[in-house]
């Protein structure tokens, strides 16, 4: 058990039986009142986040959470199945993937991260650069060469993201992941 002011951003803490990860904590002490926590949370099931205030002694279960490096195998509805170094299967579903799912292609070879939760997969989390293909995207406009210039490219999973305009069909792209903005074309 750990006091409400002992949690840090990062730290995961367990509130009426639920994981609620602390995206951001602040400690106010004022000068008749008893000392508490403001924190900002995100419930790790439901992605819900919520403000909430603690006294600063308040006490809650850290909790530790598993994490493990897997690849993409399959569909198998509802659930994505990964496999871990064993082989072994792990399945995810597709509401806990989040805006991962955009990028999640069949074939895909990246190394993910599964966040376990209780034995169970809570989420995936991908490279921080990922390389996929352009699927189809139109001709760059001819001339239009003022400032940055982009364009809609569809990926190979239908997935769309805005690409510079001397991007075509068949090139293989990098794109960050926790934005899903393009970086640039990828290196061979």
């Amino acid at each position: 058990m750990k006091t409400a002011q002992e949690f840090r951003s990062g730290h995961v803490m367990d509130i009426s039986g639920q994981p609620w990860v602390v995206l951001r904590a602040e400690f106010n002490k004022s000068g008749r009142n008893a000392s508490v926590m403001k924190m900002k949370l995100k419930n790790l099931l439901t992605g819900s986040i919520q403000e909430s205030v603690f006294k600063a002694d308040d006490k809650f279960d850290a909790i530790q959470l598993e994490r493990r490096q897997v690849t993409y195998s399959y569909y198998a509805d509802p659930l994505h199945v990964f496999m871990d170094e064993e082989y072994n299967p792990v399945e995810v579903e597709a509401e806990n993937l989040g805006d991962t799912l955009n990028f999640i292609t069949e074939g895909m070879t990246d190394v993910c991260e599964a966040t376990f939760y209780d034995g169970k997969a809570i989420s995936i989390e991908l490279p921080t650069t990922i390389v996929r293909n352009v699927a189809y995207t139109e001709p760059a406009a001819r001339g239009d060469t003022s400032g940055k210039v982009m364009k809609i490219a569809k990926l190979d999973n239908g997935y769309e993201v805005s690409v510079a305009a001397f991007i075509e069909i068949g090139e293989a792209i990098e794109i960050d992941s926790r934005t899903g903005e393009f970086k640039g074309r990828a290196k061979s």
